[in-house]
């Protein structure tokens, strides 16, 4: 019997799949229809991943569905937002069931654990690509943006960052660690953690913020431009994994925390006058963002330094970039 695009879509992206009472109409007609909170005002991001660009013919298919998922979620995050719904556009060489299989449970997995609701999309046959535009909310007013950071803000970062990296140099054979911290850092490659709470805990407190998606370097620069401002980082201060300082050399393990992408944290600022409700409301978190410098008043101006000298980066780039 053909298997036809309405197939796939009735089969793999209609049922079964988590329902919000703010979906008026969902998957099936020509457009979705929402009900946004009221005093409430949209966030919206949208990702693509490629096939040999952002991954390979041996990555599973429910971990493409999971990250192309939770880099948007992770944009969300870095606004603050709070996560709605997911629509997806999703081009295949064939309508290979067992793909979809894994495809379709790893997205619902995801909207599961994040309370989405996939509203729609569109199918086509092509070269795999794989676009999601994820749609949240705030209330009014209280986005986190890139463009607020003041001179004296401390700089954090909320979690280990290079480990993707690592992982993505061990797949490419320009590195070699164990296998059971293989495991670990691909992982954080394969199956990224959006810090969508944190973000939310952040609106009434951090001046800017950004998601780690092309390298801390890279993305620290975003928040300096927008907000006409520098930063000093204390690189001993990076927020490493135990497989990372267990695989590589110090130096090697800084450059992957500077350069690599795909880790999925926040990087975000936090004014002086905010510090004690920034450690109250995180005294409970499970895992406590790490302060690792200062805003300055030097435009534009990144400074590294370890052990109070300045510090230099021996990688050739600063971030991914996909036109460099």
């Amino acid at each position: 019997m053909a298997f036809g695009e309405f197939d796939l879509i009735d089969n793999y992206f209609t049922h079964r799949w988590p329902q919000r009472d703010d979906v008026v109409l969902g998957v099936g007609d020509d457009g979705a229809v929402l009900a946004l909170p009221q005093g409430a005002e949209l966030v919206v991001a949208t990702d693509t991943m490629v096939s040999g660009v952002h991954f390979d013919e041996q990555t599973p298919a429910r971990a493409i569905a999971h990250k192309v998922a939770a880099v948007n979620l992770s944009d969300l995050a870095a606004m603050g937002a709070e996560p709605a719904w997911l629509s997806l556009a999703l081009t295949l060489p064939e309508a290979d069931q067992d793909w979809l299989n894994g495809f379709s449970h790893g997205l619902k997995e995801i909207c599961d654990y994040y309370g989405c609701q996939l509203i729609g999309g569109d199918t086509t046959k092509g070269p795999l690509t794989v676009t999601v535009t994820a749609h949240g909310f705030v209330p009014a007013g209280t986005a986190l943006r890139r463009d607020g950071a003041k001179p004296g803000d401390w700089l954090f970062v909320s979690g280990c960052i290079g480990d993707a990296g690592l992982a993505l140099a061990v797949q490419q054979q320009r590195t070699t660690i164990s296998d059971a911290h293989y495991r670990r850092v691909l992982e954080r490659l394969y199956f990224p953690s959006p810090r969508v709470a944190l973000g939310q805990n952040l609106r009434e407190i951090a001046s800017s913020a950004i998601d780690i998606s092309d390298g801390l370097v890279a993305d620290l620069k975003h928040i300096l431009k927008a907000s006409n401002v520098g930063a000093r980082v204390d690189v001993d201060e990076l927020p490493l994994s135990l497989a990372m300082t267990e695989s590589v050399a110090a130096d090697a393990a800084i450059d992957y925390a500077l350069s690599s992408g795909d880790d999925y944290e926040l990087c975000f600022t936090v004014p002086e006058s905010r510090r004690g409700v920034f450690d109250t409301v995180l005294a409970h978190h499970p895992a406590k963002p790490i302060c690792i410098g200062r805003i300055t008043n030097e435009a534009n101006t990144l400074t590294l330094l370890r052990n109070d000298e300045p510090w230099f980066s021996q990688r050739e780039r600063e971030g991914y970039d996909h036109f460099s």
